[in-house]
């Protein structure tokens, strides 16, 4: 919950439970480590610090970037995801083609970026609703 709040959105789609679980022997070993000397006040949080970077973050967020290709929570995210899905298109495709490709993007947003892309001369809508297809230009 902790890491949900400082922005480490990481922990709503992988479950760190589960690593930590997988990497049981290491986690173990670590807080022995770190809880040495632990009453007298002399207990070193380094490799438990190390542990939780190294294994636990990254870990988690090399697995989600496998399942969702990157994680990034910037403004203008999704407007780079629906481009990146327009350059991964056939030169000829739909806006649900387009949608497949960026399920997390809301339609209006689509639309929008396909209305700017062909103010800019790059797309060509060719036909009109449901059947609509755009086209690339160049």
């Amino acid at each position: 919950m902790l890491l949900y709040k400082a922005g480490y959105e990481v922990g709503r789609f992988i479950t760190l439970e589960r690593l930590v679980e997988q990497t049981k022997e290491s986690y173990s070993d670590t807080l022995y480590l770190s809880s040495q000397d632990w009453h007298e006040g002399g207990h070193n949080l380094l490799p438990w610090w190390e542990y939780f970077l190294g294994v636990m973050l990254l870990s988690a967020y090399r697995e989600f970037e496998q399942r969702v290709g990157y994680v990034t929570t910037a403004k203008g995210t999704k407007t780079a995801m629906v481009l990146d899905g327009i350059s991964s298109l056939p030169p000829e495709f739909s806006i649900r083609e387009l949608q497949e490709k960026c399920p997390r993007v809301s339609i209006d947003l689509i639309r929008r970026i396909l209305r700017r892309q062909r103010d800019a001369g790059l797309l060509e809508s060719v036909g009109r609703g449901v059947d609509a297809r755009w086209r690339k230009q160049g």
